[in-house]
């Protein structure tokens, strides 16, 4: 039986675009909230336990994938891959968060990279990952390129700038839980062009001949940015109930409630 764009696109009862949007910025904060306490010296089995506790202050414990931290040699890994176990992160070295938190009924899902030291080729990696996903994303928005389309040209604009890209890492459906009610495959497979608010760009590139890699990954939305407090671990204007206030930019809902409560 063929399933329609319709159908992988579909959403359940409990779907609302302002609780995704409020949860996509929540998830980003935690990602950066996660990096901060990632140091020279960690092993990468014990910044999983630090993410966890981290997710669990903010009330976002519970995930629809596991938490994945990556360190050095393991930023090469596929999703589904153990990491070799006992990597120390380096005085000079990359990492990256991957995190799919749910909060309320509503998923999150947010993937950065960061750089600790001066090592030139991972602030490239870093960089790099993120103008591939911004390049993607753009022809996204501006024609009506396919998934497959997408990935095509991601794989284009990796070589030309000297990675390979890991299609293992390729995005998907996002939306109330679970998405993979109505689509359980990846964004890369699809025949359409992916509708606004609900699909997850993912990049992940390689070296070609060392063992680290960078990965960057976003909601697909009319505007990408975010308020500065998400993209901060400390430092955004908390209301009196402990949450971000309306003047960080935190979208609230009409009772003057942060969204997704």
């Amino acid at each position: 039986m063929t399933v329609t764009a319709t159908e992988i696109e579909g959403t359940g009862d409990n779907y609302e675009l302002e609780k995704l949007l409020d949860v996509r910025l929540r998830t980003r904060h935690a990602v950066y909230k996660i990096a901060s306490s990632v140091h020279p010296g960690m092993v990468e089995e014990d910044t999983r336990v630090m993410a966890r506790d981290v997710l669990k202050s903010l009330g976002m414990r519970r995930g629809w994938h596991h938490i994945i931290t990556r360190l050095g040699p393991n930023t090469t890994k596929d999703f589904m891959a153990l990491s070799e176990r006992g990597v120390v992160l380096e005085e000079n070295d990359i990492f990256f968060i991957d995190i799919g938190p749910i909060y309320g009924d509503t998923e999150g899902d947010a993937g950065e990279t960061f750089v600790v030291g001066a090592n030139p080729e991972h602030h490239r990696a870093k960089a790099d990952v993120r103008a591939i996903w911004d390049d993607v994303r753009e022809t996204w928005f501006t024609t009506g390129a396919t998934g497959q389309d997408l990935y095509e040209f991601a794989k284009k604009a990796a070589r030309d700038r000297g990675w390979e890209l890991n299609l293992d890492l390729s995005g998907h459906r996002l939306s109330d839980f679970p998405h993979f009610a109505h689509y359980d495959g990846s964004l890369a497979d699809i025949g359409f062009r992916p509708s606004p608010n609900l699909w997850v760009l993912e990049i992940a590139i390689i070296h070609p001949d060392r063992t680290f890699g960078a990965f960057y990954e976003d909601l697909l939305l009319a505007d990408q940015s975010f308020p500065e407090w998400a993209l901060a671990a400390e430092g955004f204007p908390l209301a009196a109930d402990g949450f971000p206030s309306a003047a960080a930019g935190f979208p609230l809902s009409a009772d003057g409630r942060p969204l997704g409560e």
